[in-house]
């Protein structure tokens, strides 16, 4: 009984991490959005999923970015000139509040107690 019990909150706990990871993998900010339809939006990814190789999801990136300048210009929205940075995580800083080290007060700093 208490197995089955263990299994089944080990695969809850699964399901409940893949539907996260999901959900999150979605939210990937898209170059011009805000002039994009929710459909535009939900396309563009289905096309950025369904990309096999790294070269045709940069080539969607491009043409994704041409559009969206040519959208800009018409509705009068400046948008930047280079589509954002990718892969840098959460963006410049140290990362893990003062210290940077995420460690701990007293933690990693050569002491010995």
């Amino acid at each position: 009984m208490k197995r089955s019990l263990l299994y089944g909150a080990v695969l809850v706990a699964m399901l409940t991490a893949w539907g996260t990871l999901s959900y999150a993998a979605d939210q990937v900010p898209i170059y011009g959005s805000q002039l994009m339809t929710q459909q535009e939006r939900d396309e563009y990814r289905d096309r950025m999923h369904a990309a096999k190789t790294e070269q045709e999801r940069e080539q969607i990136r491009k043409e994704h970015h041409e559009l969206m300048k040519v959208r800009a210009k018409e509705k009068g929205v400046t948008l930047p000139d280079e589509p954002p940075m990718r892969g840098r995580g959460m963006g410049p800083g140290r990362g893990m509040g003062p210290g940077g080290g995420g460690m701990g007060p007293g933690m990693g700093n050569g002491r010995r107690y």
